[in-house]
């Protein structure tokens, strides 16, 4: 394969590399993608398509929204899947073990694919190709890929696309510079209309002992201010009512300034001026740590009711001394002054988190600490993993004698208890009237809808016929179907009437826009 570093770029007809800016350079190279792919549909008589399929966090989501947004402006067509894609793109994702097979699972499909097609392209992007075992995995077995790039390296797709496809290269570009805000520069295709995603950092300096993400995606590199808020604004113009900031360590934001900027100079100030742009009805964020979460942060959530009452707030272990190991910067008293501030400035706040069972070293005190904490916090809802090493970090070369059979039985018994204060969360609220923003129609029935309430849980409602009889043509495709186009993104007022473990059932008493 061609290896592209980044301080190489290929020289222009047109115009010398030294005398455009980076987002210059990658515009001339989108232009030139457009004749091509103009060609190829004067030549075939369609437009050249492609597919995307994205593993792993809201920050992949979105890099795949702007990896989306350049194949749109080179005049490429998205569609379902792969098998009619002319250009298959997979995102990749390195948290657990899982995400790695599901890749090599996908790129086996692939490969048969490419077999019957030698014309088709591949492409692959994400965390995973930052790390050199997956690399050489992908050489050895899979080298039908084509182009091979970096999270890093996102901003330089249309040099990167026009360099493989057009001069029928197989490039890897995987760079270790972290260049992100690069890209901003660049179109994106969003792909929702109920909530817009928006990173406002990158990386993470923690360095957690069992994390690949420092790794992978480098350390914190913060936007500026300005291109945060006019893309916020540019949103709230284009209708947009639900936003998303996103940061691997997301309420760091602003800590590599340094002090040294005008305006907001950390997250809870960055936030603030958000909740105060007119027209948004709901701004989240994901993920915060609990290290860089502080009384200025808590005071702004109490204040602004447009601020979600929502949390995700990642707890790990209810262990100190495995808190210790895993290098989390928070302890159990802190975490709980956290969570007991929290509930004293915004009383109607929900509470998500992450914990892993079966880290090297756990004793059965440790995940009975663990239990204890849940008891007292009672989390809404929270996502449980079973302690997966990852290549690379400082936990995977920890000996760990636990029998597997141990950590399963943890691992049933803490899902249990959680299952059971998930439930209970959820029959708390039954019997009250909400406002929810419908994300579309349920995968599972096609006559009920799904959305989310302002504290982030999960609605499925159906429409009364006698609203149903007032809807409009364009409401519903038959029946016994509704149109999910038509629902996406609007708000409506739901009557809760069961709980269950995971969702909440409902029955829409009006909708509202």
């Amino acid at each position: 394969m061609n290896e592209i570093t980044n301080d190489q770029q290929v020289i222009l007809d047109t115009k010398s590399q030294k005398d455009v800016s980076n987002s210059e350079l990658q515009q001339l190279y989108l232009t030139k993608l457009q004749a091509y792919s103009e060609q190829l549909t004067l030549q075939k008589s369609k437009r050249p398509t492609y597919f995307i399929q994205t593993f792993g966090c809201q920050q992949n989501e979105n890099d795949s929204e702007i990896i989306a947004g350049i194949m749109d402006a080179s005049g490429f067509a998205l569609v379902e899947n792969y098998e009619i894609a002319d250009i298959s793109i997979i995102n990749t994702c390195s948290i657990r073990e899982n995400a790695d097979k599901r890749l090599f699972g996908h790129l086996g499909i692939l490969k048969t694919l490419r077999q019957q097609n030698p014309q088709r392209f591949t492409m692959l992007c994400g965390c995973m190709m930052t790390q050199d075992q997956h690399l050489e995995k992908i050489k050895k077995s899979f080298s039908f890929v084509n182009l091979i790039f970096g999270p890093h390296d996102i901003f330089r797709l249309p040099q990167l696309l026009w360099d493989s496809l057009v001069n029928e290269k197989q490039v890897i570009a995987v760079s270790k510079q972290n260049l992100m805000v690069e890209q901003e520069h660049l179109p994106i295709t969003r792909s929702r209309k109920f909530r817009a995603l928006i990173s406002i950092m990158y990386g993470c300096n923690n360095f957690c002992t069992f994390c690949i993400v420092p790794y992978t995606r480098g350390r914190e590199l913060s936007r500026s201010f300005t291109s945060i808020y006019q893309e916020v604004v540019g949103l709230a113009k284009e209708g947009y009512t639900e936003i998303m900031l996103l940061g691997q360590n997301v309420n760091a934001w602003g800590k590599d300034f340094r002090g040294l900027i005008e305006g907001p100079k950390n997250f809870s100030e960055l936030l603030e001026a958000v909740a105060q742009v007119d027209g948004l009805k709901r701004i989240r964020y994901m993920s915060p740590n609990p290290r860089d979460i502080d009384q200025q942060l808590i005071d702004i959530i109490g204040k602004y009711q447009n601020i979600e009452p929502h949390m995700h707030l990642p707890l790990q272990s209810g262990s100190d001394r495995i808190l210790k190991l895993m290098r989390r910067k928070h302890d159990r008293a802190k975490y709980l002054e956290i969570v007991q501030q929290l509930r004293k400035a915004r009383p109607d706040i929900s509470l998500t988190t992450d914990i892993i069972v079966g880290f090297p070293g756990e004793t059965e005190q440790d995940f009975a600490d663990t239990l204890d904490l849940m008891r007292q916090v009672k989390f809404d809802s929270a996502f449980t993993f079973i302690y997966s090493p990852r290549e690379g970090t400082p936990a995977a070369k920890y000996q760990n004698n636990l029998d597997p059979q141990v950590i399963k039985r943890r691992f049933e018994r803490l899902v249990e208890l959680q299952n059971a204060h998930s439930l209970e969360a959820n029959q708390k609220v039954i019997g009250q009237t909400v406002e929810v923003l419908l994300e579309g129609v349920s995968h599972g029935d096609s006559n009920i809808l799904t959305g989310r309430t302002a504290d982030f849980k999960l609605i499925n409602l159906a429409i009364p016929e006698e609203i149903r009889e007032k809807l409009p043509v364009d409401a519903t495709i038959d029946k016994n179907t509704l149109n999910s186009d038509y629902f996406e993104g609007k708000y409506c007022l739901v009557k809760l009437i069961k709980a269950k473990t995971f969702s909440i059932e409902g029955v829409m008493k009006q909708l509202i826009c």
